[in-house]
């Protein structure tokens, strides 16, 4: 075996990516722990920086150690050295530790997709898919549960909820269950099991309270605002779990705001963020323990900045949709811009919802649940014409590789693809999009109060924002400095 000495040392710097921190692992020329760097599956080489990089987790770190124990030495003298550079923001000074911190996750697992499909016997199934990856596939081979479909060309379990619960349990410690967005669940169990699978579950952790969740779904709310809840009300049990759950349930509003004040006081969260986590805490208190004394009316919610949508001329739209070769994801950022849509509402259009003798988008289930109609680009009729002649869809408008709805963050990179490609500087995302809709729309001398009904807005305050936004008639106004 291969001794160590002081040449066999790995060090590990801080590495800042996108907003993110990531960790460089760096060393003197040795193809053995080159070798050795290769076969660790959370460390990968980076093109753009040219060494090897790993997550910033403590999880990491340790697997590092444990990897080249008898081979190398792991140096961390260099991962917290303080940075004697200027830091580019304000860096907030708070008296005691920061409150709202995520929860500590699990090293990486490969993610297993579960997805509905029929089978040559028209019987519903639900699918079992992954990325390459022996033990996923030696699991399954051998589980009591799921068949290899030949047809299909892959493994699959009988539908229902105990059956998913099964699987589960057959794959943990060897992959995630990642259900698709047809796959409609209303097993809390099942759901608070699978959205906190990722997290470090210590002898004192604290789930959410299924009556939280119960609560939420007879509710009707949304499953976006029921994952939002779930996870800030996660954050706000476990930052107090010292305390026990017991004691939790007697805070008084002024324990709830001391939590929130830090929150501000940090830094480190966004005002909406902070406002997400009171409503969810304070439907913990009202609406399950049944506290109506806990108001939070003396919570300090931090207030909303008045900020302007970020929006692209003319010129920059056109050169993002001219740089998008692809005819599917085209016609998908088309969609974005042309009537307004947002990339949710993208991915949940039907075949049937396009109304072509109208010249009318049909949007189902909108934000706030809301149904309404918007227009319908003749350019983009052409091109979605030509789109289902070639890709043929059989329910959704837009279809996975393997059918089934696209997914949300496959449009967010073909997006982020198309805007590098067309050279755009602009901080701009899908939804810029929209904005950029609705202002040149204004531009044009189109009247709010229908760009309002295009875009779904309950209230025309929201879309008198873009008001602020639009270069019309500005150029006809002179400022005072041209005229000394």
């Amino acid at each position: 075996m291969t001794q160590v000495n002081s040449q066999s040392a790995v060090f590990l710097n801080t590495l800042e990516h996108e907003g993110k921190r990531f960790i460089r692992l760096w060393f003197k020329a040795n193809p053995f722990i080159a070798k050795r760097l290769k076969e660790a599956t959370w460390i990968k080489y980076s093109k753009t920086y040219k060494c090897f990089v790993m997550h910033h987790s403590p999880q990491s770190i340790d697997m590092t150690f444990a990897h080249f124990q008898g081979l190398a030495q792991v140096n961390t003298r260099y991962l917290y050295r303080p940075n004697r550079l200027k830091p580019s923001k304000l860096v907030p000074v708070l008296a005691g530790g920061q409150q709202g911190e995520p929860l500590q996750k699990l090293p990486d697992m490969p993610v297993v997709k579960l997805q509905p499909m029929l089978t040559a016997d028209s019987i519903t199934m639900i699918s079992v898919t992954f990325k390459p990856c022996e033990r996923v596939y030696e699991t399954l081979r051998y589980s009591k549960l799921a068949n290899w479909q030949r047809e299909q060309k892959c493994f699959a379990i009988p539908e229902g909820g105990q059956h998913i619960q099964a699987l589960a349990k057959e794959l943990e410690g060897v992959g995630w269950l990642w259900l698709s967005q047809e796959l409609v669940v209303r097993d809390i169990v099942l759901l608070r099991k699978l959205w906190e699978q990722t997290y470090m579950k210590g002898t004192d952790y604290i789930t959410c309270p299924i009556d939280y969740l119960e609560k939420l779904f007879l509710l009707n709310y949304s499953m976006n605002t029921i994952r939002t809840y779930h996870s800030l009300l996660l954050r706000f049990l476990n930052s107090h779990k010292d305390k026990g759950m017991e004691q939790v349930n007697t805070f008084t509003e002024e324990d709830i705001n001391q939590y929130h004040r830090q929150m501000v006081q940090a830094g480190a969260y966004s005002c909406s963020f902070v406002n997400q986590s009171i409503n969810a805490v304070k439907f913990y208190y009202q609406r399950v323990l049944g506290r109506h004394e806990v108001q939070l009316r003396n919570v300090e919610r931090p207030e909303k900045p008045d900020r302007l949508p970020t929006v692209l001329s003319k010129e920059e739209v056109k050169r993002i949709l001219e740089a998008t070769d692809n005819l599917k994801h085209r016609c998908m950022l088309q969609l974005l811009y042309a009537g307004g849509l947002r990339i949710g509402e993208v991915i949940n259009l039907r075949l049937s919802d396009v109304k072509s003798d109208r010249n009318l988008l049909l949007i189902r289930g909108g934000k706030g649940k809301k149904d309404r109609t918007t227009v319908l680009s003749q350019k983009l009729l052409e091109n979605l014409r030509m789109y289902y002649k070639e890709y043929k869809p059989k329910e959704w408008l837009f279809e996975g590789q393997y059918g089934g709805q696209y997914t949300v963050e496959s449009i967010r990179n073909v997006f982020r693809a198309s805007k590098a490609k067309a050279g755009v500087k602009a901080p701009a995302t899908p939804h810029t999009l929209r904005h950029s809709f609705a202002t040149h729309l204004l531009e044009q001398g189109t009247d709010l109060r229908y760009i309002q009904v295009l875009l779904g807005h309950r209230s025309s305050k929201t879309t008198e924002v873009y008001t602020h936004v639009t270069t019309h008639a500005l150029d006809k106004i002179v400022s005072p400095l041209d005229n000394l």
